[in-house]
């Protein structure tokens, strides 16, 4: 059995799950999340924890084990805790700002990018150099934060960018001038 499909989901207090028609839905005190799962994998909620179980070991079958199961469990964590995602702007003159429900950044191109912050995420400037994505859906919010680093990845030279924090850039030595 897979090691990740075959570990039990606890099901915190405060917190609904429902099954039916190859559709989870979880419901809990920050909203609801629902998610469809591969019909080969069978689900059984008791009223502590949900298990997964597959009726075949093929390879394919094996990965959707792991793969409901992962996904049921971001849908629980999702709606009791949330998740987040740090970034950082690391340049002369990058900034960010929050407009309304826009996200305004200046990464050195002749114009500000701007994007709307999708339904259902949050997202905080702390400073001018510090975003914050915040969210109940862990693939809304990952997402979202890759999407604001692919406008500006970190570059290996100075390491001007926009990267997750606590990421390390791997740095190359430049040109050496002649002597």
């Amino acid at each position: 059995m897979s090691r990740i499909g075959r570990a039990p989901i606890a099901i915190p207090k405060g917190v609904t799950v429902k099954y039916s028609n190859g559709e989870m839905q979880v419901k809990g005190p920050k909203g609801t999340l629902a998610e469809s799962l591969p019909t080969v994998i069978s689900v059984e909620i008791d009223d502590s924890e949900i298990r997964f179980t597959r009726s075949d070991d093929r390879r394919e079958y094996r990965a959707l084990h792991g793969l409901a199961r992962a996904l049921t469990a971001n849908m629980v964590t999702g709606v009791t805790a949330g998740f987040a995602k740090e970034l950082e702007l690391q340049g002369v003159g990058y900034r960010a700002e929050m407009a309304g429900k826009s996200l305004n950044l200046l990464l050195g191109f002749s114009h500000p990018v701007k994007m709307p912050v999708p339904t259902g995420l949050s997202v905080s400037v702390d400073g001018t150099t510090k975003i914050k994505v915040e969210g109940m859906s862990k693939q809304l919010v990952g997402q979202f934060a890759a999407e604001i680093r692919a406008h500006r990845p970190p570059e290996p030279y100075k390491g001007k960018g926009v990267r997750y924090l606590g990421e390390h850039v791997r740095r190359k030595v430049g040109k050496t001038g002649a002597v």
